[in-house]
């Protein structure tokens, strides 16, 4: 899978919010199929930034949303700003 086929859209949720400026966190909606490594492998080819931790779920709804840790070197506000969150 291509890195933009894996990544479907970031979340902007109130939630979403709080885990991007307490625990440098970004949350993104994946495709079904991605596991961990193809998600931490997409986030880091597309934007440039080192990932320490994936963790993933099934929502509800039947989409799959993938909890994005960055390294503490990189900053998850700034990426948030970039890619348009805020």
């Amino acid at each position: 899978m291509e890195p933009h086929e894996v990544i479907k859209a970031p979340l902007a949720t109130e939630s979403a919010f709080r885990m991007i400026e307490e625990e440098n966190k970004l949350v993104f909606i994946v495709d079904r199929r991605a596991n961990k490594k193809a998600i931490r492998a997409a986030v880091e080819k597309l934007y440039g930034v080192k990932v320490e931790k994936v963790n993933t779920l099934i929502t509800p709804r039947g989409e799959k949303k993938a909890f994005v840790k960055l390294k503490p070197e990189f900053n998850a506000a700034d990426l948030a700003t970039k890619i348009g969150l805020f």
